[in-house]
């Protein structure tokens, strides 16, 4: 006996997104129920300031602040989804990461990057000053790869042995969109100039 369909519940979708970003590979079901209900939960969630950005090739949504509300008159809808101001050196992983994605796009036919968390750490290392101290380096490198996760453009997988995994979230195309990556060098000279001269943001 074939179970019943299940409607597509709007309150389930909006909590869903709410709490952070949609996937598709991981929240299946709230997923379909999205594309199901669009125009709905566009018009529900425009009413309290917010948008939701839909990427269906990349398998991922979430929720952003509406770019049209500074220009409207009356009183202003408090901001629920707060800007965040990124450290330096956060800022600059998730550059080396969007660049590492852009690459991987471009020669690999898998979908997921998967890096290792020595991977990321050499990565980053180019763009540090010489230090004398290798653990503290490495353990700011852990800090900021934990900032990343936190933030949701990485996610660590279960660790094979003890080698430590993360996936490379395709969000960070969003963030970090085609035009600021075709300036990459040039921000990348930028990062490495402010680096050496030991600014720290």
């Amino acid at each position: 006996m074939t179970a019943p369909a299940v409607e597509p519940d709007l309150s389930v979708v909006v909590t869903q997104l709410l709490k952070g970003v949609l996937y598709q590979d991981t929240h299946d079901r709230q997923w379909r129920q999205l594309l199901a209900l669009q125009a709905q939960v566009r018009d529900y969630v425009r009413v309290i300031g917010l948008t939701v950005f839909i990427d269906e090739s990349e398998g991922y949504a979430f929720l952003r602040s509406r770019p049209d509300l500074e220009d409207e008159e009356g009183p202003a809808i408090p901001r629920l989804i707060p800007r965040r101001a990124l450290s330096f050196p956060v800022s600059l992983l998730l550059a080396l990461l969007r660049k590492k994605l852009a690459e991987h796009d471009a020669k690999d036919g898998d979908a997921r990057l998967m890096l290792t968390r020595e991977q990321i750490v050499e990565t980053v290392r180019v763009f540090q000053p010489e230090s004398s101290n290798e653990a503290r380096l490495v353990e700011q490198i852990d800090t900021q790869i934990n900032k990343v996760v936190e933030l949701g453009f990485l996610r660590r997988l279960k660790a094979s042995g003890s080698v430590d995994t993360f996936e490379v979230r395709r969000v960070l195309k969003a963030f970090v969109d085609a035009q600021w990556l075709s300036e990459f060098d040039e921000r990348l000279a930028e990062y490495a100039a402010t680096l050496s001269g030991g600014e720290d943001r």
